[in-house]
Parts: structure tokens; sequence; C-alpha cells
């Protein structure tokens, strides 16, 4: 008889009955997509409320060793730090994905590695289309052509839980390959002031730990000060922070080791992810969230202001309509000019609700937008409404679709397994004179 898999444990150390429980609730996709929500709420009350000076103060707190030149902000160590660790996930799952996943077969992969792409390039010339007037604009066009994979996933576990899981994976690839291309963004057209020394220093942590983890490391004692060497020293080269938490994500093994007889058969990326995801879902992205979305509509001038400026117009045409016609219209041309073809279980219409769905960006369009524009201007605010705002409509308009789809799988499972004459064989079978089923 085979028995069940156990869940992966880190660094072979018994935790806390209460810390498993915990991490259990977060490693839920809708639990990670409310955190999200919530934190993003909390931070627009605080900054609108007659607190919000104190939001703000917050917000611009320095700690950390000027020596070092980490003397940061709490809101630049939330996405410089903290959100390291949400890419150091990805990382892993982006590795997984390759090797193990879908990406893994190009027959497969194909699509929605075509969707993700077309969902990058419509939201970009969209923005940059709309502020071709507006030069000093022009540099966030980066920011709507992310999409939030956590965010995007829980909406689709709250709604859809009668749909394909065809249309889950296939949004789970695109995400993946979206956050592939977004970081490439990140590191190539949003590193300033690149200082090869440092950056060249990186690589000798980053080949440590490369060479622990391949041998099956697992003492924390020695990963964790070398992943945050690799991160001091990326960070002091220019580049932003959040892509060493990549290429350390990219270093862990997907193969379990045979020699390794502690492993329970999970590789050493399984056992990573499954430690740092509740981590990453319930500390890292919503404190990011909580200090990158707070915008003072009051002190910017007003809600109908802050909509007139291109940038934000921009952003949310580039969210809502951007992704709907680069995720459909790249599908399609793959399909009319390859052998690729859409999964049986999946209808136009289904890709129409995730491609709606893929104009959620929040997490990786706020960061990028910190990035174009910095923090503390009037674009950083109006950024933070226009993603805010696409993100919100993108989230309902994909709603309505995806829910009347919902509706419709639901009624054909209930058709198929209806028994008006509780015989044990549903009267789908006998209605279409089928086999009987054994």
């Amino acid at each position: 008889m085979n028995t069940p898999r156990k869940a992966p444990r880190l660094f072979a150390l018994r935790s806390w009955p209460e810390a498993r429980r915990i991490g259990e609730v977060l490693r839920a996709e809708t639990v990670g997509g409310v955190l999200l929500v919530g934190a993003a709420v909390l931070a627009l009350l605080f900054a609108n409320s007659p607190w919000r000076e104190a939001y703000f103060d917050l917000a611009g707190f320095t700690i950390g060793p000027a020596a070092l030149h980490l003397d940061l902000s709490l809101a630049t160590w939330a996405a410089d730090g903290l959100l390291a660790i949400f890419f150091f996930v990805v990382g892993l799952e982006l590795k997984r994905e390759f090797l193990a996943g879908d990406l893994r077969d190009p027959a497969k992969a194909l699509l929605p590695v075509a969707a993700a792409v077309g969902g990058m390039i419509a939201p970009a010339l969209i923005y940059v289309a709309i502020n071709a007037g507006n030069p000093n604009g022009l540099v966030g066009w980066a920011i709507p052509t992310a999409t939030d994979i956590a965010f995007a996933v829980a909406v689709l576990a709250v709604i859809g839980s009668s749909l394909p899981s065809a249309l889950r994976m296939f949004l789970l690839t695109l995400a993946v390959v979206d956050d592939l291309l977004a970081i490439t963004v990140i590191a190539i057209f949003y590193t300033d002031d690149l200082a090869f020394g440092p950056l060249l220093l990186a690589l000798v942590p980053l080949a440590l730990f490369t060479l622990a983890v391949q041998r099956g490391v697992r003492a924390w004692w020695l990963l964790l000060p070398l992943a945050v060497l690799t991160w001091v020293l990326v960070h002091e080269s220019g580049v932003h922070a959040t892509v060493a938490g990549v290429l350390l994500g990219f270093t862990v093994p997907v193969l379990a080791r045979r020699s390794d007889t502690t492993t329970d058969g999970h590789s050493l990326n399984e056992r990573f992810e499954h430690f740092w995801r509740p981590i990453s879902a319930g500390v890292a992205v919503p404190v990011f969230a909580f200090f990158a979305a707070g915008v003072s509509v009051i002190d910017s001038g007003g809600f109908g202001a802050t909509l007139a400026d291109p940038v934000t117009l921009g952003i949310i045409a580039g969210l809502v309509l951007g992704k709907t016609v680069g995720v459909l219209g790249s599908t399609w041309l793959v399909q009319r000019f390859t052998q690729a073809r859409l999964s049986d279980d999946l209808s136009w219409w289904d890709l129409l609700g995730l491609a709606q769905l893929a104009g959620i960006g929040f997490t990786v369009s706020l960061l990028v937008g910190e990035l174009a524009f910095g923090t503390g201007t009037p674009q950083d605010d109006h950024v933070k409404v226009g993603v805010l705002t696409g993100s919100l409509t993108a989230t309902l308009v994909a709603a309505v679709v995806l829910r009347r789809r919902n509706a419709h799988y639901r009624k054909i499972a209930q058709a198929e397994t209806r028994d008006d004459d509780a015989d044990g064989v549903p009267d789908v079978y006998q209605e279409d004179d089928r086999e009987r089923p054994d």
C-alpha cells in the first residue's frame, strides 16, 4: 500500500504545532490574496485618514547600518528586502516549472508563453501611446506589463471552484513567465548606476550558496548568511536587490538526491518553497503592499485630478485593455500559425476571463512604479492610484466573465453526476445509452 508523502520540513527541525498550522493556512492561495488586499485597503484608509502623517512618517522611518549603505526607510526595506523573499519563492517556482513542470514541454508551454509575451507588449504599447505627449511619463512604460501571480490565482480560486483545472495551469504558466520577463525588465531597464565591483563580489557567496545546496546542505547557519551577503552585494551594485532572490532560487536543485535519506522523497526546491512560502505570503508581500499602496488622494488634489494624469490613464488602460488584447491576440496568432492548440477543456470565453484576470498587476507593478518615478513624488502617487484602480477593475470584469463560466461548468458537472433513480449509475449514461461503468 502506498503511503502519502509527508510535507517537507526544512533543516530537519521540529516545528511547533501552532507554527505548522499557521504555515498550512498561509500556503492556501486564497489566504495570501486576502492578506494582500487587506494590507492595501488598510494602507489606503491610513493614508487618507486624519492620521495620514503618521503613516508617511512610519514609511519614511530610517533604520540600518549607514556604513554599509543600508540606512534605508521601512518602505525601502519592504521593497528591497522583504520582497526579495517573494522573488526567491518565484525563482524556486520558475526553476521547477522549467525542469519538471509544464514549461519543460515546448508544445504545452508555447501558448501560455506567447500569452505572457503578448500580455506584456500590448500594455506597454498602450501606455506609450497615451503618454506620447508626456515625455516625463514614458519611463513608466513597464508598470502595466506585470501580472500579480498571488493575487490572480487567489481570485481564480475564490470564483472558479468548477472551472477546468487546465485554466489554472494556463494562468500559472502565464504568470510564471510574466514574472521572469518582469525580473529581466527590472534588471535591464531600471538599474541606474551599475557598480561592477560589488556585482562581481556577489558571485562569490552566490557560488558558495549554489555549491552548498547542490550538495544537499540544509544548515540555516550556513545558507542564510550566504544569501544575505549575496543580497547586500547585489544591492550595493545598483541592481535591484530582488534580483538576488531570483538568482538564489535558481540555484536550488529541483530533483531529490537519492543519497539523502532524510528528504522523504522531496527535493530541496520543494522543501525551501514549503518553508518560505508562508513567510512570503503572510509577511513579505502584505508588508510591502501596506507601504506601497498608501496614497493620499486628499493631498494629491482628489481622485478626479489624479485620473487626468496620462500616467494614471496609461496604467489603467494597459492593465484592463492591454492585458486582454495582448493575451487573447497572441494566443490566437500562435494557434493560427502553428500546431499549438488550446486544451480541449478550455474555450475562448474561458481565456477571455483569464486574460482579464492577468490585468491584476499590483505587487510587481507597484515595485516597477517606485523604480521608475521614485518614492514620494506626485507621479508615484498617481502610479499607485492607477495600479490599484486598474487591478480592481480587471478583477471585477474578470469575476463577471469567470463566474458565468463557472456556473456553466457547474451545470455540466451536475448533469454528469445526476442519479435520480439512485441506482449508483449517473443518468447521463442511461440517457445516452452508453456503456454502463463497472
